[in-house]
């Protein structure tokens, strides 16, 4: 809690700054790329999933402070090959592109046991949740290094028996998640990655287990359909450390809670002057790809 308020005292600071004339207004991407060079992270290429489609590929941070029981399921199969060769069967435009499933029809599975779920944690197990303000669907929003969450208020924790508080991952669009049957615990290998804004109907009841960090492009040419006419193939996956050092992406993510990353909110009205974040599912954390800014 004592960064998160440390958090909100910088958003505080940079939102009563004085106002430029529109010819002296900050330019967002500037300052992204003018950041020092520790306000950026790299990637841990153990967590980094390379999946290979037609029209390219996604790089995925896979995240295991937020579901350890999914990645270290998805990394085994992963390295079976299970996924290489199947398909999205189920594609909807604006929600999600769901597959990972060997029957192709959402009713199979692998050999591997079914997981528990991990759709949310007490806000003490979760460190570097940056909380940047409030909005219309969370009493607490903002980011896990990286990664969209959003949180129940901290007063609660003395009011409930477990003195537990939610935080979990949120469905916007480039989120990774768990698909699963009526069962909480019976997610299995079948996933979805996120195509539009779906927090309203899926924040906190799958596990968010990563999020595209590259390739979101790819991804928008995914066939659409329930089943779509031409499913897209995943050609293959694959996880970074398992490559020659020379052949693994060079990707790094713009540190949360660095000022940097809080300017470029501020400077691109992203959070309002009462920490009102008009949309959570607008903020995209900058990367840099091969030394190069994306947004």
């Amino acid at each position: 809690m004592r960064r998160s308020m440390a958090v909100m005292g910088v958003l505080a600071a940079l939102a009563f700054s004085p106002v430029l004339a529109d010819d002296e207004a900050p330019n967002p991407i500037q300052g992204v790329i003018d950041a020092p060079a520790d306000a950026w992270r790299g990637i841990d290429p153990e967590n980094l999933l390379i999946v290979d489609l037609p029209a390219g590929p996604l790089y995925i941070e896979m995240r295991p402070d937020l579901a350890p029981k999914h990645v270290e399921q998805i990394k085994a199969l992963v390295r079976k090959g299970f996924y290489n060769g199947l398909t999205f069967h189920r594609v909807i435009e604006g929600f999600v592109a769901q597959g990972g499933d060997p029957k192709g029809d959402g009713t199979g599975g692998s050999d591997l046991p079914n997981i528990p779920a991990e759709f949310a944690h007490d806000t003490k197990e979760i460190a570097n949740f940056t909380v940047l303000g409030r909005d219309r669907q969370a009493a607490r929003v903002g980011l896990i290094d990286g990664v969209l969450a959003a949180a129940e208020p901290e007063s609660l924790r003395t009011l409930r028996e477990d003195r537990k508080v939610k935080v979990w991952g949120a469905h916007c669009q480039g989120a990774m998640s768990m698909a699963r049957a009526t069962d909480p615990n019976s997610a299995n290998s079948q996933f979805f990655l996120v195509i539009g804004d779906a927090r309203s109907s899926l924040d906190s009841r799958y596990t968010v287990w990563g999020w595209i960090v590259d390739g979101m492009n790819s991804a928008r040419r995914i066939e659409r359909g329930e089943p779509p006419k031409r499913p897209t193939p995943i050609m293959r996956m694959r996880i970074a450390a398992d490559l020659p050092a020379a052949e693994r992406p060079d990707i790094k993510v713009m540190k949360s809670d660095s000022p940097a990353f809080l300017q470029y909110l501020k400077d691109s009205n992203l959070v309002d002057e009462t920490g009102f974040v008009k949309d959570l599912c607008d903020i995209k954390p900058p990367r840099k790809i091969k030394g190069n800014v994306q947004l």
